[in-house]
C-alpha cells in the first residue's frame, strides 16, 4: 500500500514532515538486506542480528516515525533504562479510572453483530501455508537469521485458496487458529508467528470490500489467541517457586530469562517486512511492554498510531486504528492522549474516501457510496466509544465543531451519536438536529441519523421545551421516506420518545402513519421483528387501560397475520400486561381484546407443541385470568369464568386455575354472607361447585383430578351443600382404584404410592368432620374407602398399606371423641348427630379391630429373613399408634402393645435409642393422673441388647 499524500490540514494537530532525498528514492525500490557480523549485547548470554542497508543514502518511508532508528535498536533502547528520556521514566499514571469497569461495552458484544450485518455471496480467496523443502546442510547452518525463517513464508511457500465462499472462508480461519494453537501446543513458535503473519497479511487484501469487517473480526481473533499466548508463556517463566507474579507487577521483578523471551518475540516481529502484518503483530502483544519496562506501552502507543499512516487504503486504515484502541483499552485505559491522536489521524486523512483510488474500487466491485461508508461504522464507533468512555462533556463539544469543519459528515455524525452518552446527546438534540439537516443526502442516508438521535432521545430526555419540536423535525424526516424498511427501522425507535412524552393523540397519529407505511403491498412481512417491537414499546408504557380506547390499536394488531409471529407478539404482550398491570380489571373492551388474544394463543396450540410451550402458553392466560376481578358482582364473575372454559378447554393448567378461581369466589361468597347464605347466594355457591363438578374430570391427571375433588369438596362443605361434598368425596374414593403403579413426575416415571399415602392421609382429615348421609348407613364414606384399599393392587415390597391403614386408626380413634377436635362452621359433624351413642361407637370399634387384623396380617407376612427390618420399624409404629390413641387399660391391647415392643426388638433390627426414649415417655406418663396403668406397662416392656 502506498502511503496516500496527506493534503489536510489542521491547527489542532498535524503530521509531521519528513524530508527525503528524492534522488535515488522510490517507495517501491527493494531494500537490500545484508548479513553482517552478529553483534553482543550488554545482555549477559544473548546475542542478536543486526541488519545494514546496501544503500546508505536510501531511506525506508515507514522508518521515519521512528526518528530513524530501526526497530531493533529502539527496542533495545527502550529495554536499557539508562538510555530513555528522563521525562519519560519520571511519567507516572495518575487517572483513578485506569480500568476498564462494567459500564464499558466490551468488544466481544459487538462480534456477533458485525459477522452477521457484514456478508457477501461473492468468492473469496485466502493465502494458505504449505511446506518447503529444504537441503539438510541448510537446515543445519546456525546462521540463518530470524529475517530469513520468516522470509521463508514470502518467498514461495504459500498457495492461493481461491472461489471460497463465505462459509468456508470462516471455516478456513477457523482451521488456522486451530494450527495457531496446536503448532504452539507442540513448542513450534517460529511456525505459530508465521501463521500469524500470514493471517495478518490478509487484512490488506479488499477485493470483497463488503466482507471487510467480518474478515477483520475473524483475523483479530488469532491475533488475540497469539497475544495471549505469548504474554501468558512469558508470564509462566516469571514464576519463582511456582509462584507467579501479581497483577500489578513491576520489571523489576521479572527474572532475565523471561525479559530476554521477550525481547526476543519483539525483535522477531519487528524484522517482518511488511508494515500491516508488522503492525498488527507487535499490537497483538503490545502488553508484554509490562515485563520490559514501566513505560514501554506508553512509548508503543504513540509510535504505532504513526506507523498507520503508512497505510494507504483508509478503510484498511481505519480497521487498523480500531484494533490499537481495542488493545489499548484492555493494557493501558488511561491513556487517553494516544486514543485521541488515532481519531485526529484518521479525521486528517477522512477526504482520502472520496479520491479517485477508492471511488475507482468501488466501481470495479460495483458497490455504492452508501453502502461502502457503512463499512466504516464499526471501526469508528468502537474508537469513538473509546475515546468517550468516561470523557468529559466537552469532548463532545470538541467532537461537534470537528464535525462541523469537516461539513458535518454523516458518517462521523453518526458515530459521535452512537459514542456518546445519552445524556450528552440529548441534551443538544436541536444542535444535532440542525447539523444532520445540513449534511450531505448522498453519501449517509439521513433517517439512520435521525435512528441514532431517537436511540439517546430513548434513554435521556432532552429540555422540556423541545419535546414538539424534536417530533415534529424527526417525523417531518421519517413520514417522507419511501422505502417500508427504512421507515419502521426509524418509527420503531421515535415511537417510544413518543409514548414517554406525549398523550394518546399523538401515539394514535404514529399508530394511523405505521398503517399506512406498512400496509400497501403488505410491506409488514418483511418486518415484522420491527413492527412487533414497536407495538410493545407502545403496550409497554401504555399499559393497555388507554390504549384499547384508540381506533388505531386493533387495526395495528391485525398486521401480524403470519401465525408464529401473532402467537409471539401476543405472548409478549400478554407478559407485559402481567408484569406492568398493577391492579385487577373488569373494563369490557380490555377483557374483549385480551380474551381475543388468549384465544389466539389457545388457538395455536396442536399435537406437535412442545409441553414447555403449552405451559408457557397456560402462566400466561392464567395471568391474565387472576388480573380479572368484577368486584361484588360475582355472578358476572362466574360467567367469565364459564366463557374462559369454553374458549382454554385444551390448556390443562388453565382448567385448573379456573377450578380453583371459582371455589375460591364461593368462600369470597360465604365470607360477604358471614356463613349465613340466603336463598340466592345459596343457588349461586352451588353454581359454583356444580362448575367444578363438571370440569374436574376433563382433567387428565389423575392426582390433579383427586385432589381438587378433595379440594372442591371441603369447599363445598364450608358452604353446607352438604350433597354436592358427598357426590365430590364420593367421587374421589370412586377414582382410587385407578391410580396407575408410576405416573409421570418432571418428565421422569416415579412410584405412585407415596403420592397416594399422600393424599389418602389429608382425605382422613377431612372425613372426620363429614357427617354421615343419613340414607347411607353409618360412616359410609370411612367403609368405602376402606373397601378400595383392601382392594387395591399394592406393591410386593411395599408397607404403604400398613401405613395408610395406622392412619385409619387416627381417625376412627378422634371419631370416638365426645367432641371433635375441629369443626365446619355451621355444619354438624357425627359428634353432634350421634351423641357418643354406643352403637355408633361400636360400629367404630369392629372397623378398628378388621384394620388391626389387617395390620397383623401384613406383620406375619414379614417373618422372612429378608423382611425382618421391615416387620421391626412397622411393628414400632403400629406400637406407637396404639400408645398414642387406644386404652392400654384394655387388656387385650395392653398385650397387644407388650407383643409388639417385643416383636420390634426380636430380631436385633430395631433402633435402639428410639427405644429408650419411647420407654422414657411411656414412664413420665405413669407419673400423670389416671396413668398408674402405664406404670404396669413399663415393666412389661423389656429392653433387649443387639447382642
Amino acid at each position: 500500500h502506498l502511503p496516500f499524500p496527506f493534503t489536510l490540514k489542521s491547527d489542532v494537530y498535524k503530521l509531521e514532515s519528513v524530508p527525503l532525498d528524492f534522488g535515488d528514492y522510490h517507495p517501491l525500490k527493494p531494500i537490500t538486506v545484508t548479513e553482517s557480523k552478529t553483534k553482543k549485547m550488554s545482555r549477559k548470554g544473548s546475542t542478536s542480528s543486526t541488519s545494514s542497508s546496501s544503500s546508505s543514502s536510501m531511506m525506508d518511508p515507514l522508518s521515519s516515525v521512528l526518528d530513524g532508528t530501526d526497530p531493533l535498536s529502539l527496542f533495545a533502547a527502550a529495554a536499557d533504562p539508562l538510555t530513555a528520556t528522563d521525562g519519560i521514566r519520571k511519567k507516572r499514571d495518575k487517572d483513578d479510572n485506569s480500568a476498564v469497569g462494567s459500564d464499558f461495552e466490551q468488544w466481544s458484544s459487538k462480534r456477533s453483530e458485525i459477522l452477521s450485518r457484514y456478508t457477501t455471496t461473492e468468492k473469496l480467496s485466502i493465502v494458505s501455508r504449505r511446506k518447503t523443502t529444504t537441503s539438510g546442510s541448510a537446515v543445519s547452518e546456525k546462521v540463518r537469521t530470524r529475517l530469513e525463517e520468516l522470509d521463508d513464508l514470502e518467498e514461495g511457500s504459500q498457495k492461493e485458496l481461491l472461489n471460497l465462499t463465505q462459509q468456508d472462508y470462516m471455516n478456513r480461519i477457523e482451521e488456522l487458529n486451530q494450527s495457531l494453537k496446536d503448532a504452539w501446543s507442540s513448542d513450534q513458535k517460529v511456525k505459530a508467528l508465521k501463521i500469524v503473519i500470514q493471517c495478518s497479511k490478509l487484512l490488506s487484501d479488499t477485493t470483497v470490500i463488503q466482507f471487510y469487517p467480518s474478515k477483520f473480526v475473524l483475523i483479530t481473533d488469532i491475533l488475540d489467541t497469539f497475544g495471549k499466548l505469548v504474554y501468558e508463556r512469558i508470564l509462566s517463566m516469571c514464576m519463582d517457586n511456582r509462584v507467579s507474579l501479581s497483577d500489578n507487577f513491576s520489571p523489576e521483578t521479572v527474572n532475565d530469562t523471561a525479559k530476554e523471551t521477550c525481547l526476543n518475540w519483539f525483535f522477531k516481529i519487528a524484522s517482518i517486512r511488511e508494515l500491516i502484518p508488522r503492525f498488527y503483530v507487535e499490537a497483538a502483544i503490545l502488553k508484554c511492554n509490562k515485563f520490559l519496562s514501566k513505560t514501554g506501552i506508553l512509548e508503543c502507543l504513540p509510535r504505532l498510531t504513526s506507523v498507520i499512516r503508512g497505510i494507504g487504503d483508509p478503510l484498511v486504515a481505519v480497521y487498523a486504528r480500531a484494533y490499537l484502541c481495542r488493545v489499548g483499552m484492555e493494557v493501558a485505559p488511561q491513556l487517553k492522549e494516544s486514543l485521541n491522536k488515532n481519531f485526529f489521524d484518521f479525521l486528517l486523512t477522512f477526504k482520502q474516501i472520496h479520491g479517485d483510488t477508492v471511488q475507482n474500487q468501488l466501481v470495479v466491485q460495483c458497490v455504492e457510496i452508501p453502502l461502502y461508508l457503512t463499512l466504516y461504522s464499526p471501526a469508528i464507533d468502537w474508537i469513538l466509544q473509546c475515546i468517550a468512555y468516561r470523557a468529559p462533556e466537552v469532548l463532545l463539544t470538541e467532537m461537534m465543531e470537528r464535525c462541523k469543519k469537516l461539513g458535518n459528515n454523516a458518517l462521523l455524525l453518526n458515530s459521535v451519536m452512537s459514542a456518546f452518552r445519552a445524556e450528552f446527546i440529548a441534551a443538544r438534540s436541536m444542535d444535532f438536529i440542525g447539523m444532520i439537516k445540513e449534511c450531505d443526502e448522498s453519501g449517509f442516508p439521513k433517517h439512520l441519523l435521525f435512528r441514532s438521535l431517537g436511540l439517546n432521545l430513548a434513554l435521556a430526555d432532552p429540555p422540556e421545551n423541545d419535546h414538539l419540536q424534536i417530533l415534529n423535525e424527526a417525523w417531518k424526516v421519517i413520514t417522507k421516506l419511501k422505502n417500508p424498511q427504512d421507515y419502521i427501522n426509524c418509527a420503531e425507535v421515535w415511537v417510544e420518545y413518543t409514548c414517554r412524552h406525549f398523550t394518546k393523540r399523538e401515539v394514535n397519529t404514529v399508530l394511523a402513519d405505521v398503517i399506512k407505511h406498512m400496509t400497501p403491498d403488505r410491506a409488514f412481512e418483511d418486518a415484522y421483528p420491527q413492527v412487533k417491537n414497536l407495538f410493545l414499546q407502545i403496550c409497554k408504557i401504555f399499559l393497555f387501560m388507554y390504549l384499547y380506547f384508540q381506533e388505531k390499536f386493533l387495526p395495528f394488531l391485525d398486521m401480524f397475520q403470519k401465525e408464529s409471529v401473532r402467537v409471539e407478539v401476543c405472548k409478549c404482550i400478554m407478559e407485559s400486561f402481567i408484569k406492568h398491570q398493577q391492579e385487577s380489571t373488569k373494563d369490557p373492551v380490555i377483557l374483549n381484546a385480551l380474551l381475543h388474544i388468549c384465544k389466539t394463543m389457545h388457538d395455536s396450540v396442536n399435537a406437535l407443541t412442545l409441553e414447555d410451550e403449552k405451559r408457557l402458553l397456560a402462566a400466561l392466560i392464567n395471568g391474565f385470568i387472576k388480573m380479572v376481578s368484577f368486584g361484588r358482582d360475582f355472578e358476572q364473575q362466574l360467567s367469565f369464568y364459564v366463557e374462559a372454559r369454553s374458549m382454554f378447554c385444551n390448556l390443562e393448567p388453565v382448567l385448573v386455575q379456573l377450578i380453583h378461581s371459582v371455589n375460591q369466589l364461593a368462600m369470597e361468597t360465604r365470607k360477604v354472607m358471614r356463613g349465613n347464605h340466603s336463598r340466592k347466594t345459596a343457588a349461586f355457591v352451588r353454581a359454583c361447585v356444580a362448575f367444578c363438578f363438571i370440569t374436574i374430570p376433563s382433567l387428565s391427571s389423575i392426582f390433579t383430578r383427586l385432589n381438587l375433588y378433595l379440594h372442591s369438596g371441603q369447599v363445598a362443605l364450608a358452604n353446607q351443600c352438604l350433597s354436592q361434598a358427598d357426590a365430590f368425596f364420593k367421587a374421589a374414593v370412586s377414582l382410587v382404584p385407578e391410580v396407575p403403579k408410576m405416573i409421570s413426575v418432571d418428565g421422569k416415571m416415579r412410584p405412585s404410592d407415596a403420592f397416594l399415602l399422600e393424599f389418602l392421609c389429608n382425605f382422613f382429615s377431612t372425613l372426620l368432620v363429614v357427617p354421615d348421609h343419613p340414607e347411607q348407613g353409618v360412616l359410609f364414606l370411612v367403609r368405602g374407602l376402606l373397601n378400595v384399599i383392601q382392594d387395591y393392587t399394592w406393591e410386593d415390597n411395599s408397607d404403604d398399606k400398613v401405613r395408610i391403614y395406622t392412619n385409619v386408626l387416627h381417625l376412627l380413634s378422634a371419631m370416638t371423641q365426645e367432641t371433635y377436635i375441629y369443626h365446619v362452621d355451621k355444619v354438624d359433624s357425627n359428634d353432634t348427630l350421634y351423641g357418643g351413642d354406643s352403637k355408633f361407637l361400636a360400629e367404630i370399634s369392629k372397623l378398628c379391630e378388621t384394620v388391626i387384623a389387617q395390620i397383623l396380617d401384613h406383620l406375619k407376612t414379614l417373618g422372612k429373613e429378608e423382611t425382618l427390618k421391615r416387620q421391626s420399624q412397622l411393628a414400632l409404629c403400629f406400637f406407637n399408634t396404639i400408645l398414642a390413641h387406644g386404652d392400654l387399660r384394655n387388656n387385650k391391647l395392653n398385650q397387644l402393645s407388650v407383643n409388639l415392643w417385643n416383636l420390634a426388638q426380636k430380631h436385633g433390627f430395631a433402633d435402639t435409642k428410639t427405644m429408650v426414649k419411647t420407654l422414657e415417655y411411656i414412664k413420665r406418663r405413669s407419673k400423670q393422673p389416671d396413668m398408674s396403668h402405664f406404670t404396669d406397662l413399663a415393666l412389661r416392656l423389656p429392653l433387649q441388647s443387639r447382642t
